[in-house]
């Protein structure tokens, strides 16, 4: 089979806490909300934006990271893969869900007002991945690369 490639990068805002659960079997799972945000000139003239809420779910260490060290409002860098699930309910209903699998987390800093400030924070999964530089940031960029 030929190989291929799934793989979701976000860098956004939690909307919420982390919602941390354990399963019958002991592991740990957290869900996180994350809030990606899109600005763009509209047609008319006019600065249109839009936002866009992911579900992530992290497993073990990295859910157990996540409990410790996140909460609404944090900023956070996410790789993982897209994942698509499909099950029926109690009533008998067929639900969906899209999501993201985390296999990788950065915290950022720079809450609320846009800024960027550095922090050290714990990485779990691939590569270790050093903070961004804040003065690399041009006035305005609210990405760090």
């Amino acid at each position: 089979m030929a190989r291929s490639v799934n793989k979701a990068i976000l860098i956004g805002n939690l909307g919420s806490d982390p919602e941390i659960r354990t399963t019958p079997s002991g592991t740990r799972v957290t869900t996180l909300s994350l809030a990606t945000n899109r600005r763009w000139t509209g047609r008319d003239g006019q600065m249109q934006d839009e936002t866009q809420w992911h579900r992530v779910v992290a497993w073990n260490k990295l859910a157990e990271i996540a409990e410790q060290y996140l909460k609404k409002g944090d900023r956070v860098y996410i790789e993982g893969r897209i994942q698509y699930r499909q099950w029926e309910d109690q009533n008998g209903q067929k639900r969906f869900s899209t999501e993201i699998v985390a296999n990788d987390m950065v915290m950022l800093g720079g809450r609320g007002d846009g800024a960027f400030e550095t922090q050290k924070a714990p990485t779990y999964g691939g590569e270790e991945y050093d903070d961004f530089p804040a003065e690399s940031l041009e006035e305005g960029d609210d990405l760090p690369f």
